[in-house]
């Protein structure tokens, strides 16, 4: 391709991704933008500032001679946990947050946007600059899954169920055979190979030694999840980890998030407003505490991240961010970059779960089966399910 070619593809691509955030943040309304009902939950006007506060901070100020920023305070309003870039708003009070507006927001956008396609048509846009767009690009679109994400438990979490879309977003579950898909002791290798984008944390691809094991084809479903729930599963300790028998009584656990026994009969709250349960699909919003004690009932255990990683090409994977028992923790020769860049990941690995796979609210082809997703053992907003081995 001509360097034109290039250039042209690049802005593309850029335009489109950034397109897509404001795609998603569409059909709502003005007053849904600034809520913050959990800590772990963001305003979605925060994620629109914050992307653009990415590409305005790492690429525009200390690449683009003579960038002006849009407003000198928005550096302390939308740096989520660089320490190196300076003082912010604590994620708490991320809710709190009624000004900047969110006509604000879109002019910062606009604003940036602007001044990043004259920066990557000109010379400054050299390869030096290309990796850190690229982790911008995809740090975008990591938002645009916690914006469903978000949104989903805004809205879900509004007396009313709202539907933030009237039209079906679901990936139905092919109701295949259920079968134990088995693997033989031995060596293999897991870690990003080849070309392309990864994360920092897939990097360092190593050996590692699996005995005999054998994993599930399917995901767990609303029925056979509803089935340890009728048979006490959130009243018998047996089943789980010490912290998780704590947040059990602590949060009078009964059931999944968005999960509401009304009238005799489950009813779950989607994207599509509050829907009667299909006991077909992959069960949704499970914690990683809620999967262990269930693969415990069920006589099982959850797979590791190596034995998933090695297994995923044998089984259909998507639709569900799926636990592992394995911690989130650096593969060998693990690096941190220098300066900002380096808190991405590393700072994270300690006290989190391995999630692998990708779910309904993941952005086309931002999905890998190297991809290490991670969370604390005791959330359940994300789009997570089961996935059972032995």
């Amino acid at each position: 391709m001509t360097p034109n070619t290039i250039t042209t593809d690049l802005v593309k691509k850029y335009t489109d991704i950034r397109k897509h955030s404001e795609e998603i943040c569409a059909p709502l309304e003005i007053e849904d933008y600034v809520v913050q009902p959990i800590v772990d939950v963001s305003p979605p006007k925060w994620h629109l500032g914050h992307t653009t506060w990415f590409f305005e901070t790492f690429i525009l100020q200390p690449n683009f001679p003579d960038y002006k920023v849009f407003d000198a305070q928005y550096n302390f309003v939308f740096n989520s946990y660089y320490e190196t870039i300076g003082a912010r708003v604590i994620r708490t009070d991320r809710g709190n947050l009624s000004r900047p507006s969110v006509s604000d927001i879109y002019k910062y956008r606009k604003y940036v946007d602007e001044h990043m396609e004259a920066f990557l048509q000109s010379a400054f846009m050299t390869e030096a600059v290309e990796p850190l767009l690229e982790l911008g690009l995809n740090h975008e679109q990591q938002h645009q899954e916690l914006l469903i994400t978000d949104i989903k438990y805004i809205l879900g979490h509004n007396p009313l169920f709202p539907a933030y879309k009237k039209e079906s977003t679901v990936k139905k579950e092919h109701s295949e055979h259920v079968e134990m898909l088995s693997f033989s002791e031995g060596i293999y290798e897991i870690g990003f190979k080849g070309e392309g984008f990864c994360f920092d944390n897939e990097l360092g691809r190593h050996k590692v030694f699996l005995n005999d094991f054998e994993i599930s084809n399917q995901l767990v479903t609303n029925q056979e999840y509803l089935q340890f729930i009728e048979a006490g599963g959130y009243s018998d300790f047996k089943h789980w980890h010490a912290e998780g028998w704590d947040w059990v009584k602590q949060n009078h656990a009964k059931s999944p998030l968005y999960w509401h026994f009304i009238d005799d009969k489950w009813m779950h709250y989607t994207l599509n407003g509050l829907r009667e349960l299909d006991l077909n699909e992959a069960v949704c919003h499970i914690n990683f505490f809620e999967a262990s004690a269930f693969a415990s009932w069920k006589g099982m255990r959850l797979p590791t991240e190596a034995e998933w990683e090695v297994a995923s090409n044998h089984f259909n994977w998507g639709s569900r961010w799926e636990w592992t028992n394995s911690a989130y923790l650096p593969y060998p020769d693990f690096k941190k970059e220098a300066g900002a860049v380096g808190e991405y990941n590393g700072k994270f690995m300690v006290n989190q779960m391995v999630l692998r796979g990708a779910s309904e609210a993941t952005p086309l082809g931002h999905s890998r089966n190297t991809y290490r997703n991670f969370f604390q053992t005791g959330l359940q907003w994300q789009f997570t399910g089961i996935r059972l081995a032995q």
